[in-house]
């Protein structure tokens, strides 16, 4: 039975898209077939993790939504990705979203169609035989988020140790159980070494009575690749790998 996966977060800035992609490539690693497409049609940004240029996208998310093409002619296969790693024959495919200037702000000034989004969702899935299709959505609660948290398998919410991200969180959490997810996960990103993890899980689990999957620590050496690669499949022994890649046990369990 194929699940699909939605990541998100209250707030930009926390890491989700970074998280989207290297969650869905440890999925991938274990031998699943997985595909992300990213729903931030807004502010586009997975597709620079797997060298993605304007020139290399012949089709885009929104040249489906726009009658230009099929769903799977704009899934690109990114496994190679994979071939350096204990990969089990799993397979990886990309949906992205335009990064033309003047395709972003058709999209803010027209809208586009929230059921021809979802019908795309259930072609992929059979069209390229997915067990995971994961989702990379937009900051915030708007109609294209309630879409994907109401037709998610799992929901994934990151956020930081941060007052701000701890408010928003706790609007999407009680939204989340009204639509009645059936699994909800929480990750904390960018978590300070200096603090204490155990005491933090403990209060972020008690405040949204939610199971928190992992927490990310705060690291250099993410910042330092700089989005050029996929870290957790770089560097699959470094701590912040580890995290990510138990927050992905989780999702396959």
């Amino acid at each position: 039975m194929s699940k699909i996966v939605s990541i998100h977060s209250f707030r930009g800035g926390t890491g989700k898209s970074n998280t989207t992609a290297n969650l869905a490539a440890i999925v991938a690693r274990y031998g699943y077939r997985v595909g992300m497409v990213d729903t931030d049609i807004q502010s586009p940004g997975i597709h620079v993790l797997f060298g993605f240029t304007e020139e290399r996208m012949h089709y885009s998310l929104n040249d489906y939504l726009w009658g230009r093409c099929l769903i799977e002619e704009a899934a690109y296969d990114v496994s190679s990705v994979l071939k350096e790693t204990n990969n089990k024959k799993g397979s990886l495919y990309l949906i992205p979203s335009s990064i033309k200037a003047r395709d972003i702000t058709k999209v803010l000034r027209e809208g586009f169609d929230f059921g021809l989004l979802n019908d795309g969702f259930q072609e992929l899935i059979d069209k390229l035989n997915l067990d995971y299709l994961f989702i990379d959505t937009h900051p915030g609660l708007n109609e294209e988020t309630l879409l994907s948290i109401t037709i998610s398998d799992i929901l994934v919410l990151i956020l930081r140790p941060d007052r701000q991200d701890f408010q928003g969180t706790a609007v999407t959490v009680e939204v989340a159980r009204k639509l009645e997810v059936p699994k909800m996960l929480l990750v904390v990103n960018k978590a300070l070494p200096i603090l204490d993890f155990e005491a933090l899980q403990q209060q972020v689990e008690k405040t949204y009575n939610t199971k928190v999957a992992g927490i990310l620590p705060h690291s250099e050496d993410m910042m330092e690749l700089a989005s050029t690669d996929l870290f957790c499949l770089r560097f699959p022994n470094h701590p912040f790998s580890k995290v990510m890649d138990n927050v992905a046990k989780q999702i396959i369990g």
